[in-house]
Order: C-alpha cells, then sequence, then structure tokens
C-alpha cells in the first residue's frame, strides 16, 4: 500500500485509485481482518471484478462492500469523491460549503449538501467521559441580522426580535486546555444551563464564569468563580477567553462559509466545529496532522446512519424548529 496521504494534494492522487480506497478503509475499518457487517463471520471471500465480499456463512444479504453498515451506504457516489469530500471537511478550519464541493468533484449542490451533513454525523461526539478539572462555561447567540434578510423574511423576524426569540442560544463547556462540548439550547434560562453542566461535567470541577445570572446558585459538588467583564476580562485563571476563542471560530465557519444556516441543523455544524476543535491534539498532547485527523475520523464511520427523509423532516421524529 502506499504512503498514507498527510495533505490535501496527496489525498486527492491517493484516493484516485480504488484500490488504495480499499485498503485504506480495510486497515481502519477492519485492523484483524475483514469480517461480515451482518453476522461478524470472517470467512469471506473477496472480488476483485465486482469489489465486494461474500460471506460464507448462510443469511440472507451475505454480498457487502466497503460502504455497508457505515456513513456511505446505498450511495451512488465513488469512494474517491467521498473520501476527498471528508478530507476537506474534516481539515479545513473554517469548514467547506456545499458550493464549493459540487464544483470541486462534480455533483449537484444538492448531493453535496446531503454528502456533508452525513459526514457531520461522522463528527457527532461519541460517548466520552464527563469534563474535569477547570471548566470555562459561556453561552452564545447564533443567528443572522434581521436588516440583512430578505423582506419576506423581515417582518416575521422583527416580531420575533421584538420577544427575543429571533437567535439560537448555544452553551458552551471547555476543560482548560482540553475538550469543549456545545450544545444548541432552547434558552440560557437557569434550568437549561445548571442542567448542561450536570449532564457534562464531573463533581468537584471548578468552574469559571461571566457575572450571568443564570450561573448562580449551582449545586454544592461545583466550586465556581465568576469574572465582571465591565471591570475585566481576566482575574488571574478566572476568565472564559477560550471558550471565547471557539465560539469566534464556530461564529466565522457559520457567516463566511455557511452563511446561512437552518436552526434545524444547527447542531450537526457545531459538531462539526467541535471535533476539528477537539482533534487538534492526541492523546499524549501532541499536534497531529491532517492525515491522522482524518484517519482518526474514518474509524467512526461505521454504525452511523443519516436518510434524506430523516434529515430533511420528512420521516420519524419530527426535526426541532429551533
Amino acid at each position: 500500500m502506499a504512503s498514507d496521504p498527510k495533505t490535501l494534494q496527496e489525498a486527492i492522487l491517493y484516493f484516485a485509485d480504488p484500490k488504495n480506497c480499499r485498503e485504506y478503509l480495510v486497515a481502519r475499518r477492519w485492523p484483524n481482518g475483514v469480517e461480515c457487517p451482518r453476522c461478524g463471520g470472517k470467512n469471506v471471500k473477496f472480488s476483485e471484478k465486482f469489489n465486494r465480499w461474500q460471506c460464507g456463512s448462510h443469511h440472507e444479504l451475505r454480498q457487502f462492500t466497503l460502504k455497508t453498515g457505515t456513513i456511505f451506504n446505498e450511495s451512488p457516489i465513488g469512494l474517491d469523491k467521498w473520501l476527498l469530500t471528508m478530507w476537506q471537511v474534516i481539515n479545513c478550519k473554517n469548514g467547506v460549503s456545499s458550493y464549493e464541493i459540487a464544483k470541486a468533484i462534480g455533483v449537484t449542490q444538492k448531493s453535496a449538501w446531503f454528502m456533508l451533513h452525513r459526514l457531520r454525523e461522522v463528527m457527532h461526539p461519541a460517548s466520552a467521559p464527563k469534563l474535569s478539572g477547570e471548566i470555562e462555561c459561556d453561552e452564545t447567540f447564533v443567528g443572522g441580522k434581521v436588516s440583512n434578510m430578505h423582506k419576506s423574511r423581515k417582518r416575521k423576524m422583527q416580531m420575533r426580535s421584538q420577544k427575543g426569540d429571533n437567535k439560537t442560544v448555544v452553551l458552551g463547556l471547555l476543560e482548560r486546555d482540553g475538550r469543549v462540548r456545545a450544545a444548541v439550547a432552547p434558552s440560557r434560562h437557569r434550568h437549561e444551563v445548571h442542567s448542561n453542566i450536570a449532564a457534562n461535567v464531573e463533581a468537584g470541577a471548578n468552574l469559571y464564569t461571566d457575572e450571568f445570572v443564570s450561573y448562580d446558585n449551582l449545586p454544592t459538588e461545583f466550586a465556581r468563580e465568576f469574572i465582571n467583564k465591565l471591570e475585566g476580562y481576566v482575574k488571574g485563571r478566572v476568565h472564559v477567553n477560550g471558550m471565547e476563542n471557539f465560539w469566534s471560530l464556530l461564529k466565522r465557519t457559520l457567516k463566511g462559509t455557511y452563511v446561512s444556516v437552518d436552526p434545524v441543523h444547527l447542531q450537526a455544524y457545531v459538531d462539526e466545529q467541535v471535533f476539528r476543535f477537539n482533534s487538534r491534539k492526541n492523546e499524549n498532547d501532541e499536534k497531529i496532522n491532517d492525515g491522522e485527523r482524518f484517519s482518526m475520523a474514518v474509524t467512526q464511520i461505521v454504525d452511523k446512519r443519516l436518510t434524506w427523509n430523516e434529515l430533511t423532516g420528512k420521516e420519524g421524529v419530527p426535526r426541532p424548529t429551533a
């Protein structure tokens, strides 16, 4: 197998070869040998002609490909285009728009938009230990300016603005020099803020916040110190500058690349930025390159599923409107 790619140029050349695509994914999906995704059996036979395997066990749907059981499942788009798109969305600091992807790989903008949303399922945070130690807590608002909207929406949004609900709240928690977690919330009222902290932070952590009242009266298992931003932004180790830095990265992505994000899909875009932020370093706190970050993401493609009807709210549980 050729040397694994470390740059976009290397990735374009590398994944243009179907054999490289196959060997790269097999090594990460089945490090102990190819297994049937339906029964887990290793008695499988590969057909070079049809680029698929057949399981030796007797059950339905014995044939399978690299896409079977992954986020690429049932997609007619080739793995060369999928992996190139994945490389860009994983590694581009400010994300990549569906229009750019459509132009780069030769698909429609609608297909590129669907591809990007499927890949964001891969970037959705997996279950992980709660944050601990010193934690910065902050919240932000996401939404476009009413003055920039089309007149057909402007009046409606102006009415919402009078009620204070024209923007979407995102709650954030940052482990000092570590991981970040961010979640779209219905509001920044006290019960929402407290519930988010309880679900994501270990008891005994030191919480650093601003003076916002929703952080008052936290449970006694958390020690809270706050900074009054009218007096200054830093007081020793007490500040939320790390969380503010994450918000600036997120908003640069939303305003500069994606431009107009529906609140229904906002959590997916937040998860995308969280993944890139949390994958800057490895477990040994060493900076990783684009190839290593991409390899990390590829190991998470299995058992992820997002259909067009689910994405557009045409089946399953109705998607939230805020």
